[in-house]
């Protein structure tokens, strides 16, 4: 099995190399920077798995890095690593692209525990082979490419998007539970991810909206009902 790559974004010299040595004794191949500017620099040169962002950075903080790094490859995975854990934060850090988020401090066997839930629906999702297409009104969904077309014009969905909007496919026209969406992609159903996933509602409504006649219904108390 080859080794995961990982950028490692943290301006604490002191705990970036802690978590790189930890990663690396893990089978981890861990670069470690200490600010945005670079991480986006060394990003542009060389191929990663997965992202480690710290929030609070010299030159390019972590939410303007995640958005340049969904610019140049919109489905790797992102985890933030920061001391803030305010609402408007956490919201902010899932709308630039964060799979998940992680607040300080956290335990070296979380993040461990966070890294290989993401890797493995990763690696589920490059091995599925069935190409399913799904037209949704007038939009057409390739779910292998993830791609969202309308007309002429094509759309690429991060992989978080794909397998929302995926799981809306599957169920359309009937109620999509909450619970059972949050724990089939982001395995755990805590108050941070459900904020995640309202975000990612929102982001496929807007790209939904040219057609009147496809919606998104919120279910209170239950979950989403794509109509189409």
């Amino acid at each position: 099995m080859n080794k995961v790559n990982i950028l490692l974004a943290e301006d604490d010299p002191n705990l970036g190399q802690l978590l790189k040595n930890y990663l690396n004794a893990r089978a981890y191949e861990t670069t470690l920077v200490t600010d945005g500017a670079q991480a986006m620099k060394i990003f542009r040169k060389e191929k990663f798995n997965i992202c480690l962002l710290d929030v609070m950075m010299p030159e390019l903080d972590g939410f303007t890095l995640a958005r340049g790094i969904r610019e140049i490859d919109p489905h790797i995975p992102v985890i933030f690593l920061t001391a803030k854990n305010l609402k408007q934060d956490v919201i902010e850090g899932f709308k630039s692209g964060a799979d998940d988020y992680l607040t300080k401090p956290f335990s070296m066997e979380e993040l461990i525990y966070r890294i290989e839930a993401i890797m493995r629906r990763s690696s589920k999702r490059s091995s599925e082979t069935a190409a399913e297409v799904y037209a949704i009104g007038r939009f057409t969904f390739d779910v292998a490419k993830q791609l969202l077309t309308w007309q002429d014009q094509s759309h690429k969905l991060t992989t978080k998007e794909s397998e929302l909007l995926e799981l809306l496919c599957r169920h359309r026209n009937e109620v999509l539970e909450r619970n059972f969406a949050l724990k089939s992609i982001w395995i755990d159903d805590n108050y941070f991810n459900a904020r995640s996933m309202d975000v990612y509602i929102t982001k496929l409504r807007k790209y939904l909206s040219k057609d009147e006649n496809v919606e998104i219904l919120n279910i209170h108390g239950k979950g989403y009902k794509l109509l189409c």
